[in-house]
């Protein structure tokens, strides 16, 4: 069987954080691979954090990329009810769901934790935890009413914080090592359905999320922060996408409740 296709016909995918970085490059890499997409953005700031958010303009120039193959979709992961009407989308436009990216989060810090307001921490929180729940809320009851057998697949990003404490970022540490505990957690609830759980841990990735982070840091260049990695090099957003995608593959089927590292040798 194709990586593409499943007995009721075409793969379809909803992917979170999808205007721009990660989420932007899995988009693009599942439907250069024949996939039907609800690509799903905010597109909207948060005055809790000190950047620019993806834009309406930037998801609609991914989604124009491939024309009735990547459809567009304003909406927030705080919002359970706002992902349900996208997953709606999908079984209604593309028929089905088979897999679940969930790309979206944000980055505050550049203090101890103690110094840490609440509103940086909610919208850690929000956006990279609860918006994985959400999505997970929503996304994993369709998947499993494909018929078997099943090969849905529900990814979420990580981060090397999910596995190691990184100076002044203590929240987004702790928000990164609660998804990989709620992806173990999901695959052990969904043992023996076809359906799997599984994360992946970045490294230091060339998207403006890094690029916030080095300024919390008071770099100069993002690439400063290439220091931690085997690679000697930021990593490009289509390397990390290139694993998502592999996971979001039926040939993955071995693997689930684990994290693969993409990370260039981040995390030893």
């Amino acid at each position: 069987m194709s990586a593409e296709l499943t007995p009721t016909g075409i793969r379809v995918a909803l992917v979170t954080g999808a205007a721009r970085g990660i989420g932007a490059a899995v988009v693009h890499r599942l439907a250069g691979d024949g996939w039907r997409v609800v690509a799903v953005d905010v597109c909207a700031d948060d005055p809790a954090l000190g950047y620019s958010l993806g834009t309406c303009a930037e998801l609609d120039a991914v989604a124009a990329k491939h024309p009735d193959a990547v459809l567009p979709v304003v909406a927030d992961v705080r919002d359970e009810q706002a992902l349900a009407a996208a997953v709606r989308t999908a079984v209604t436009e593309f028929g089905g769901l088979d897999a679940a990216v969930a790309a979206a989060a944000v980055m505050t810090g550049g203090q101890p934790l103690w110094e840490t307001t609440d509103a940086q921490w909610d919208a850690l929180y929000e956006v990279g935890l609860r918006g994985v729940l959400h999505l997970a809320r929503t996304a994993v009851p369709v998947m499993l009413e494909r018929p078997h057998p099943r090969t849905g697949r529900f990814v979420a990003l990580t981060s090397a914080a999910a596995h190691r404490g990184l100076w002044h970022l203590a929240g987004y540490c702790a928000i990164k090592h609660g998804v990989l505990g709620l992806v173990r957690g999901l695959a052990a609830d969904l043992r023996g359905t076809g359906v799997t759980a599984t994360a992946v841990s970045p490294g230091s990735t060339d998207t403006s999320m890094l690029a916030a982070t080095a300024g919390l840091y008071g770099l100069a260049s993002p690439s400063e922060l290439s220091v931690h990695q085997l690679v000697d090099r930021l990593l490009d957003a289509d390397e990390v996408a290139a694993a998502v995608c592999w996971l979001c593959r039926p040939e993955s089927s071995a693997v689930t409740g684990t994290v693969l590292h993409a990370d260039g040798g981040f995390i030893g």
